[in-house]
């Protein structure tokens, strides 16, 4: 039997995450809070000693619009909508730049024990969507690189694609481009393809957090996927936010969560938990609440069966 690992991997975005999705406009206080959340987890999962990799859109790392124009690959993403393109967006948005921009976050998490900044791409850019190609994904990536090594002088092993979007190619260059780590997703049906939004898919995705209707969400350390530069990462399970009012379902979805880390522990398989820090933005200490739980469950793990916390970037170490 091998080692039980437990990773956690953070898609670190901001509005760059939600710009196609939600207006900016009245945002202002989830944001605020979203940035309190940062240091809060890094204290958190430093008494708790956890590993962490933050995959974050490199657009954080700007100090303003101006330095943004500066940072931006020469070719940028052609999609055939530009409801996608996070250029076209800010070019005619209003937004302000605490929405946005958060170098002196990043950079203290890049400060903490056993965090890993990974990147998110530059531009929280979609692979799959009508108009992404080969290039323009490339120069992306190459500017994420380039700005998080004049900001911090790190060079990322471990990445995530925007809106778990990905494919061989996608995969391939990222391999080429030095990321060594990469996220995947489960390999449940509904998990395939996540940028076809059938409704149905999204049910299942949903009620799955609290049922199970899927897979085993762990899995063997030798089952991961050595895909010639790349090495694939599968999630087991998406933290989803605490939800007020429906306390039924926010004891189930833990309680699935804790008893798939049992079994990961148990069975000495590796368990991946993801979310976003601005998921904090909304009931900011039940949230926390909920981690916390979590963490001490990992810890008594960790102390029974020797279940191991790790970044992606060093899940083989």
């Amino acid at each position: 039997m091998g080692k039980s690992l437990f990773v956690i991997s953070l898609d670190f975005e901001l509005h760059w995450g939600r710009f196609d999705k939600i207006p900016v406009e009245g945002q202002e206080r989830y944001y605020a809070l979203a940035r309190e959340a940062v240091p809060r987890l890094l204290d958190i999962f430093a008494d708790f000693e956890i590993s962490v990799t933050w995959a974050t859109v490199g657009m954080l790392l700007a100090e303003n619009r101006e330095e943004w124009r500066t940072y931006q690959p020469s070719q940028l993403p052609r999609f055939t909508s530009d409801k996608y393109s996070a250029y076209r967006w800010y070019e005619r948005s209003p937004a302000s730049d605490k929405l946005l921009f958060a170098p002196e976050l990043v950079k203290r998490i890049a400060t903490y024990p056993r965090q890993e900044i990974g990147c998110h791409t530059f531009a929280h850019y979609y692979t799959r969507e009508p108009g992404a190609c080969t290039e323009s994904f490339r120069a992306d990536l190459q500017a994420a690189k380039r700005i998080v090594a004049d900001k911090l002088g790190l060079e990322m092993r471990s990445m995530v694609f925007p809106r778990n979007q990905f494919h061989p190619e996608a995969i391939l260059i990222a391999g080429q481009e030095g990321f060594r780590f990469l996220r995947t997703n489960p390999g449940d049906w509904y998990w395939r393809d996540p940028h076809d939004s059938q409704l149905t898919k999204r049910l299942f995705r949903t009620g799955d957090a609290v049922v199970p209707l899927g897979r085993k969400t762990s899995y063997p350390l030798a089952n991961i996927q050595d895909e010639g530069d790349a090495v694939q990462i599968p999630a087991s399970r998406f933290f989803r936010p605490f939800q007020p009012r429906v306390a039924w379902v926010n004891h189930m979805k833990l309680q699935r969560i804790i008893r798939e880390m049992s079994l990961a522990a148990q069975l000495g398989e590796v368990y991946h938990l993801w979310w976003h820090p601005h998921n904090h933005g909304h009931n900011f200490e039940q949230t926390f609440t909920e981690l916390r739980r979590l963490l001490a469950h990992y810890r008594q793990l960790h102390e029974k069966h020797g279940m191991i916390s790790r970044g992606m970037g060093s899940i083989f170490t």
